[in-house]
């Protein structure tokens, strides 16, 4: 969207690191996240506003810029990805018409508040028929996830438990001679949590640590 343009420069000028294996020594460079941190969070803020249906005034308040420049910024997001705003119209119209939105697999959350003449009661309902089907959806696929992670017989017989589940993150503990296999058996579960594949691929990364704080 031109709002970044010399991040995506110096990544392909190797000037910075998307990431780094530090069990391999020192990093030549700066990882792109530190090196770029404000940008990152700023970059966080508007996907997490667009997700929650934040008009131009919070975003502006969240990034303390004027309302014009909140304005552009979500303007030339939109006109990048077109058919984000189409389909949040198509869940708004669903959820007009039906009183209610639903996640991935099914969940449904009325919102009876979607027609109210109170603008303020409306708003916040059509804010939530967006956000939930991310939100849930989100949810649906690390819940699919963690059941077939805990069905996975591979990972049981190498003496591997899930212990821990953060957002979208998992920590399974077992024995160090297994660790490689049950890191690629882990990532199998991540990446494919349906019986059905999705329209669009789960992309998943797993590392091998001693602690938790260690494998972030």
């Amino acid at each position: 969207m031109g709002m970044y343009d010399y991040i995506r420069d110096a990544l392909e000028n190797g000037d910075c690191l998307l990431e780094w294996d530090d069990s391999q020594g020192a990093r030549p460079k700066p990882l792109l996240k530190n090196q770029f941190a404000s940008e990152r969070r700023k970059a966080k803020v508007l996907n997490f506003s667009i997700a929650y249906g934040k008009t131009p005034i919070g975003l502006s308040q969240d990034w303390g810029v004027s309302l014009d420049e909140a304005k552009d910024t979500l303007e030339k997001w939109y006109s990048d990805r077109p058919e984000v705003r189409q389909w949040q119209e198509q869940v708004l119209d669903i959820a007009r018409s039906t009183g209610a939105t639903r996640t991935l697999m099914g969940r449904y959350r009325d919102l009876p508040e979607i027609t109210s003449p109170n603008r303020g009661l409306r708003g916040h309902a059509e804010r939530a028929a967006i956000n939930t089907p991310i939100q849930g959806g989100a949810a649906d696929v690390v819940m699919m996830a963690m059941l077939k992670i805990a069905q996975d017989k591979r990972l049981a017989e190498m003496g591997y438990k899930l212990i821990l589940q953060i957002h979208d993150e998992v920590i399974l503990e077992g024995p160090e001679e297994h660790a490689e296999e049950a890191m690629s058996c882990l990532v199998e579960d991540m990446e494919h949590p349906f019986a059905k594949p999705l329209l669009v691929d789960l992309i998943a990364d797993a590392a091998i640590a001693n602690t938790w704080y260690e494998g972030k």
